[in-house]
């Protein structure tokens, strides 16, 4: 679905509700929930830059006393697998070992220069440049499915939202994202030899 699309079906969403509360007769409704939603944004955003700086702070801390580089030694020979493609040494397995090591360590920020950093390397390996290669997907699919040790951005929302613990949510979000990056990596091996096989 486009862009365009998409602010189409907004703009209907928007407009018509704003028709239904003028036939109503209620359109301070309407107002007063504008202003109100515009009033907890800001609250919102201006509690979670306390949380979201000690943390990152802190992860930034850890990333300059080297856990980030202990955690890519770690992950080296699993992504070598994953890989096999690549060959050792090019860029692209550095660029993908920083770039889950730290969405592994909740560095979103890190983790994005990187990720497409890796995305570049590997379509100059890509055979096909016009369709993604397995080795793309894969990443992909590691990416978007990244074990996360803590998660800072759900932290933070939960402190502005007055949680009594906010921290509480680590050991679910590690289950969670183990389960994802499990089943990602399961379907990533199972898709390609399905489609090897054709």
């Amino acid at each position: 679905m486009n862009r365009g699309v998409v602010n189409i079906i907004w703009l209907a969403l928007l407009t018509g509700g704003v028709g239904v509360a003028a036939w109503s007769g209620r359109t301070e409704v309407v107002n007063k929930a504008a202003l109100d939603a515009a009033r907890s944004a800001v609250t919102l955003a201006l509690e979670l830059i306390g949380v979201m700086a000690l943390w990152l702070g802190l992860l930034r801390i850890a990333e300059e006393a080297g856990l980030v580089g202990l955690v890519a030694r770690l992950v080296r020979p699993f992504v070598r697998f994953l890989f096999p493609s690549v060959p050792a040494g090019h860029p692209a397995l550095g660029a993908i070992i920083m770039n889950l090591s730290a969405s592994f360590l909740g560095l979103g920020n890190a983790a994005t220069p990187f990720g497409l950093r890796a995305m570049q390397e590997l379509q100059k390996l890509n055979p096909r440049p016009e369709e993604a290669s397995e080795a793309m997907c894969t990443f992909l699919a590691l990416n978007t499915s990244c074990i996360t040790l803590i998660p800072t951005t759900i932290i933070g929302l939960r402190a502005a939202a007055g949680s009594a613990n906010p921290t509480e949510i680590i050991v679910p979000t590690v289950l969670a994202t183990s389960c994802a990056t499990a089943a990602a990596i399961v379907a990533d091996q199972f898709l390609r030899r399905h489609y090897r096989n054709r």
